[in-house]
């Protein structure tokens, strides 16, 4: 029998030459904890501590509010949803997809009716999302329904809220497409990620498949401004083949259709 050569080559088991500075160059590239290392059975300390203030910040992103003056400095018409606190709106997520009565007359007073596009802004999970990225896309976002010739309703900020709200607005303000910009649920890597959902003749219960949505914006994903452009052209043609969601992909496929 032949014995076994068990020698180090320098090549793995492919035959290949193995690449010394793989695992740095996979690290630059990617923002997940890779190659952190341990001492003995334990994280490393300056691991450690970097975990322990990202999930600080993740925490606070969804147990602290947006405040009244940054409403008030983008000129954003208030409301609030059946939720009355965090708790709550923590513990039932049904009740921030829903608006109160007074809510429903408030809106009707201060808001545009019948827009082609009702922009809603909502703290969702991360009100820190919200002070980071609504300042750069919000007035994109217009300027960029404007140059395509869509009119925007008058931009409401939910507290609160959770994506389906703009269900109940949209429906009340009878407006032809509605797009929710919403605080994602943050992560370790970041806690400023903000997602467009956006759906044509919002109806309360509309299922989620009647959705679109670009997700991912802030400033280490899809920059702001340009998310603005990109969720434009989204609403754009959502108007023009009046669908969204699974809806709208159908009509851009050809292969899909029957």
């Amino acid at each position: 029998m032949t014995p076994i050569d068990d020698t180090p080559t320098g090549r793995n088991e492919a035959g290949d030459s193995p690449d010394e500075n793989g695992l740095e160059r996979i690290v630059s590239r990617n923002p997940s904890r890779l190659g952190v290392g341990r001492a003995g059975p334990r994280p490393r300390t300056e691991t450690m501590l970097t975990f322990q203030a990202d999930h600080g910040r993740a925490r606070d992103a969804v147990l602290t509010t947006v405040s009244d003056a940054f409403v008030e400095d983008l000129d954003l018409v208030k409301v609030r949803t059946l939720v009355e606190d965090k708790d709550q709106y923590l513990a039932r997520p049904d009740l921030g997809a829903e608006i109160p009565e007074e809510t429903v007359e408030y809106l009707h007073t201060q808001c545009q009716q019948h827009p082609d596009v009702q922009v809603i802004i909502t703290d969702g999970l991360s009100s820190t999302a919200i002070e980071a990225n609504i300042p750069d896309l919000l007035p994109a976002l217009i300027d960029e329904l404007d140059e395509r010739g869509l009119s925007v309703g008058t931009p409401v900020f939910v507290e609160f809220g959770r994506v389906d709200v703009m269900d109940a607005i949209g429906e009340e303000l009878d407006a032809e497409c509605c797009v929710n910009l919403i605080g994602e649920r943050p992560g370790l890597r970041t806690a400023e990620s903000l997602s467009a959902y956006m759906v044509y003749g919002p109806k309360r219960g509309a299922p989620t498949a009647k959705k679109s949505v670009i997700s991912n914006i802030h400033a280490g994903g899809l920059p702001p401004v340009e998310a603005g452009a990109k969720i434009a052209d989204m609403l754009a043609a959502m108007v023009e083949q009046e669908a969204s969601g699974l809806d709208l992909s159908e009509g851009d496929r050809e292969f899909q259709k029957g």
